[in-house]
């Protein structure tokens, strides 16, 4: 889980920095307040062997209301929530499950994967969307993914 919750942090962290408004100390800051309270909100839901189980609660999102989690860290560096909606995208999902943490920017943007690993039992589906396509024999929109590297 600290692979994906740090791969997750270090991503909304790469946003802010993009803005060059917020001083590097600062960043670090929300990066170890978004990390911990990432890792402690997911304690009792994060199942490696079943990986889609809790997706739904794992998932960080924006879309005209303020994920919690990235708030409650932007408040630890004396961010305001309007603040920060102006800082980051106004549309943001974010999927963190074990083995994999992606995101799409927009509501119909690209999924891209920011990590990826195999699971030790490869029988199962690689990620929560593969199961999500295996279920689904004609999806109703398709969608690309595309990895995208650091």
């Amino acid at each position: 889980m600290k692979t994906e919750v740090s791969t997750a942090a270090n991503f909304v962290t790469r946003l802010l920095r993009g803005t060059g408004l917020l001083s590097e100390e600062l960043l670090q800051q929300f990066r170890f307040s978004l990390e911990e309270a990432l890792g402690d909100h997911y304690q009792h839901h994060w199942f490696p062997n079943a990986p889609c189980r809790g997706s739904g609660y794992r998932c960080i999102r924006i879309n005209h209301k303020m994920d919690p989690l990235i708030g409650k860290a932007a408040c630890t560096i004396g961010l305001t929530k309007e603040q920060l909606f102006s800082l980051l995208p106004s549309e943001l999902t974010m999927w963190i499950d074990p083995y994999e943490v992606s995101y799409r920017i927009g509501e119909d943007g690209s999924i891209c994967v920011l990590y990826e690993s195999t699971p030790p039992d490869t029988n199962q589906p690689e990620s929560c969307k593969d199961e999500l396509r295996i279920r689904r024999p004609s999806p109703s929109k398709s969608f690309s993914m595309m990895t995208c590297s650091s």
